[in-house]
């Protein structure tokens, strides 16, 4: 089986301060970097670092080659990603205070100019029993969706940057919605009733996580790992990511949940997004590490 992506591909510039700007303050950075990030690139990427085959959909501008190098290095299949001349790679600026709380603002850049033509070409090699992973960061989320459950697929659809429209326009073709839980709360409340989907993934933070099986009517939960948090900055894609490669693989809910959650909070404990996602042999070092501690 394999992963599908049509996700985001950003470029982070990342700013450490003390504290969050409020309205109207000017403050200055304690540190800088540049690293890869976009909630598609950082879920490709820790699917692939969870040991799935993972194929990544999407677009970039013409430069930035190292955007690409990065992705391959990671293992993943970068073939369909699309290089626009017209539009620049995707960016975003990350506000990092010291308690590890985040601040961010994105230009989508070529993420929201994919073109339909060559997706749909990518997109015709999904098979049944393959998942699409999705974001709200990209257009044509629609038209993928509802290719990836025509071929037999699942969708997992990530329900952020959150916007109620694009949840609406996607979720006849969704399997499972993840959301954390702000993002749950003004889902329930703006589509209250039932939801036309086969279970709902909530990511809480420090309260753990959990899964309704819509189905089936159970829901299964997980108790977040404890851990010093460094930079809370792809926690949540980290846990898509491995999340969505643990069923790929064959694993049940609470083994997905398990693995996921050990994965989020391995990343929290390292600054940066992309570039810090663990791999499979360290989120197992967690656990064992964590069951014995």
């Amino acid at each position: 089986m394999s992963i599908w992506n049509l996700g985001s591909i950003n470029i982070d510039h990342v700013y450490r301060l003390d504290h969050l700007p409020q309205p109207g303050e000017t403050s200055a950075a304690s540190g800088y970097a540049v690293g890869l990030g976009g909630k598609g690139a950082n879920q490709s990427l820790a699917a692939a670092g969870a040991g799935a085959v993972t194929h990544h959909l999407g677009a970039m501008g013409a430069a930035d080659g190292w955007v690409i190098d990065r992705l391959a290095e990671a293992g993943i299949c970068t073939a369909a990603i699309q290089r626009l001349p017209r539009d620049a790679t995707g960016h975003a600026i990350i506000l990092l205070d010291g308690a590890g709380e985040n601040s961010i603002v994105i230009h989508p850049g070529a993420n929201r100019a994919i073109a339909p033509a060559p997706l749909r070409e990518a997109m015709a090699l999904i098979a049944a029993g393959d998942t699409l992973l999705l974001q709200n960061e990209t257009n044509c989320q629609v038209e993928a969706a509802r290719a990836a459950r025509n071929a037999g697929a699942r969708v997992i659809y990530s329900a952020a940057p959150f916007d109620i429209e694009a949840v609406r326009d996607v979720l006849p073709h969704v399997s499972i919605l993840a959301m954390n839980a702000g993002e749950a709360e003004r889902l329930f409340a703006e589509m209250p009733g039932p939801l036309p989907v086969e279970g709902v993934l909530i990511t809480r933070g420090g309260d753990g996580a959990e899964y309704r099986d819509l189905r089936g009517g159970s829901t299964e939960f997980q108790p977040a790992f404890r851990v010093t948090p460094v930079d809370t900055t792809a926690a949540g894609d980290t846990f898509a990511g491995y999340f969505a490669a643990s069923l790929d693989r064959g694993c049940d809910i609470a083994e997905a949940l398990h693995l996921a959650s050990a994965a989020a909070a391995l990343k929290v404990t390292r600054a940066g997004a992309g570039d810090a996602i663990p791999k499979l042999e360290e989120v197992q070092d967690f656990i064992r590490q964590h069951e014995t501690g």
